[in-house]
């Protein structure tokens, strides 16, 4: 009897012990030491592309029946399936992953997360899971050499040198295990119970895992795996924040994460998941969306940005001027995290002109300014007035956001911060003539600059620890 309570105890403990290690972060050495060199990429490019670029609406929610979603009055069925029949008419014309990989690397950007499939389930990469892709006959792109898509896009950034990650949805809206055709689908999640249907949810997780083998199997050696819906996700981690997300049935969604990474690190053993919203040990990262958080956070991130005000393409949309984005950047970079800023393709699978010039901006800056941004690391006090800072080795870096048109530079600055660092003549990057920096009275740092020298959007002065 003592034996068999023995027993049960450390079975008790074996499985305790097992859920506390998928709730916490990864410790694995290989898994780390992936992640810090990721942060050394500091800027990422991620493109949200797929049938709904025909319409220009919002990336696959617009098939989502809840009450936040706008469909100018649209009877919803048959919105949802003239939107599912979008496959059979996606053809992308000027699709040239290797324009979209160039600009990329001349805007300095040093990795690409791309959708290869989104809530709605259309896929963009070689699949055999499902006929809902652009490689089977049903879609008209099909019969281009680069029908797929992802693989044609992975070779194109990887041929110039930008680690490759691969955005993928946990919920499949097209898929009959998770949005069932017997019910209803009145909002995000699974429209059955998979507690009372265990055998068709399982279905669906080993669907999710099929399609998941494929993308870590077949395109080489992928850094990232990006997955996206977080109301997908183990009842351990619901909390009062994500417990809306279920929706007015609440089901738990379980795709049995440790053995999604088991699979998708069989060929990339140094692969960098991000579960994202989730936590725990399948979160290597952490996903802050559309917003840069106050200051430092004490874990590895990344901000994901729209350039305009959607994700995926709209004609017309408003971007963000270069001036904004490189301030982004510069202050993303300060609290220690990576910016991936996202462009849409359009149907064609043109990069919109007005990205490309953002793009092309930013490239121009980065040319000058990057080693204050690559492979550096955040500095007490992180930010100071229009000061950024960062630092790499005994080098530290004050990055100064100009206004829009601000020039020349100004003559003057002043800072506080904690850190002794050498007086004197110190590096002003992108010109041949020093700045002086001097400690004042107060015990602010001051450096002079009076050169009338021109940097659009933000001057950076080279200094270093004491």
């Amino acid at each position: 009897m003592k034996k068999h309570i023995l027993s049960t105890l450390l079975c008790l403990f074996c499985i305790t012990a097992f859920a506390q290690t998928d709730q916490q972060p990864e410790t694995d050495p290989v898994i780390t030491n992936r992640i810090s060199q990721w942060q050394d990429l500091k800027f990422g490019f991620m493109m949200h592309w797929g049938i709904y670029a025909q319409w220009g609406v919002v990336e696959s929610w617009s098939i989502c029946n809840e009450p936040w979603i706008n469909r100018d009055g649209a009877d919803y069925y048959q919105y949802k399936t003239d939107y599912q029949n979008l496959n059979k008419t996606f053809n992308p014309k000027n699709f040239h992953p290797e324009k979209w990989a160039e600009a990329a690397k001349n805007a300095g950007m040093k990795y690409v997360v791309f959708t290869t499939k989104h809530h709605d389930g259309f896929c963009l990469f070689n699949t055999k899971e499902t006929s809902y892709s652009t490689v089977d006959a049903s879609c008209p792109f099909s019969k281009n050499p680069q029908a797929d898509i992802t693989g044609a896009v992975v070779d194109a950034f990887r041929a110039k040198g930008l680690w490759t990650g691969l955005y993928f949805s946990k919920p499949d809206w097209h898929c009959d295990d998770y949005w069932a055709h017997e019910w209803a689908t009145p909002d995000r999640n699974v429209n059955y119970d998979p507690t009372t249907m265990p055998d068709r949810f399982e279905k669906y997780k080993q669907f999710t895992h099929r399609q998941i083998r494929e993308l870590t199997h077949n395109y080489g050696d992928i850094d990232i795996l990006w997955l996206d819906g977080g109301w997908v996700r183990p009842e351990w981690s619901v909390n009062d924040e994500t417990r809306p997300w279920l929706g007015c049935q609440g089901y738990i969604q379980d795709i049995d994460m440790p053995a999604v990474a088991d699979i998708a690190r069989e060929n990339n053993p140094d692969l960098i998941i991000v579960d994202r919203s989730v936590g725990g040990k399948y979160e290597n990262y952490q996903t802050p969306e559309q917003q840069v958080p106050d200051s430092l956070l004490p874990y590895p991130w990344e901000t994901c940005m729209s350039m305009g005000d959607s994700w995926s393409y709209v004609a017309n949309d408003n971007y963000k001027s270069t001036n904004k984005l490189i301030h982004l950047l510069c202050d993303i970079v300060a609290k220690g995290g990576n910016f991936l800023l996202n462009v849409g393709p359009d149907a064609d699978g043109n990069l919109p002109d007005t990205a490309l010039l953002r793009m092309k901006e930013i490239g121009d800056w980065m040319q000058v300014n990057g080693e204050a941004i690559y492979g550096t690391r955040p500095i007490y006090p992180y930010t100071y007035g229009k000061f950024r800072f960062t630092q790499k080795g005994d080098k530290v870096y004050a990055i100064f956001l100009l206004d829009e048109q601000e020039s020349p530079v100004p003559d003057t600055y002043w800072f506080e911060m904690p850190t002794k660092l050498k007086t004197g003549k110190i590096n002003v990057l992108g010109s041949k003539k020093k700045a002086s920096l001097s400690k004042e009275a107060d015990g602010r740092y001051r450096i002079d600059y009076p050169n009338s020298f021109e940097m659009p959007h933000a001057v950076v002065f080279e200094m270093r620890v004491k």
